[in-house]
C-alpha cells in the first residue's frame, strides 16, 4: 500500500461516513496532530479538536424536545457503530464530545462517528 493512501493506520482514500467504527482494544497509539488535521476536512466545519484529545460540536435547537430527539437519534448511531459519544443536553442545545476512552485520545473511529453524526443534517 503506498504512502498516499495509507498513513499510520489512517486510510485517506475512503470517505469517513462510508466506514464503520472499529472497536478499540486499547494499546493503540492515538492519532498525531498531522493525522488529525488530515481527517478534519471530512467533517462539518463546526467540529473542533480540543487539545488533540477529543472532538467537540455544539448543536442548537428550538426547544428541549428537539434537542432530546437529536440525542436519541445520535445515540442510535452510536449503538449501531459500537462507539459512543458523550452528550451535554440542555434546553435548545446539545454538545457532542467524542474520543476513544480506552486510549484517552483520538483514533479514526472517532472521526467516522462524527461524520455519521454530520449526515443527520442538523
Amino acid at each position: 500500500m503506498d504512502m498516499m493512501t495509507h498513513m499510520s493506520g489512517v486510510d485517506l482514500m475512503s470517505t469517513l461516513s462510508d466506514k464503520k467504527c472499529v472497536p478499540c482494544q486499547g494499546g493503540v497509539p492515538s492519532l498525531s496532530e498531522t493525522e488529525i488535521m488530515q481527517l478534519m476536512p471530512e467533517l462539518n466545519q463546526s467540529w473542533k479538536v480540543i487539545d488533540n484529545h477529543h472532538l467537540k460540536r455544539s448543536f442548537g435547537f428550538p426547544d428541549f424536545s428537539s434537542a432530546l430527539s437529536f440525542v436519541n437519534q445520535v445515540g442510535e448511531i452510536c449503538e449501531e457503530q459500537g462507539h459512543h459519544a458523550d452528550f451535554e443536553l440542555g434546553w435548545g442545545r446539545v454538545v457532542v464530545l467524542i474520543w476513544t476512552h480506552k486510549i484517552d485520545g483520538l483514533v479514526e473511529s472517532d472521526f467516522i462517528l462524527a461524520s455519521k453524526i454530520d449526515e443527520i443534517g442538523v
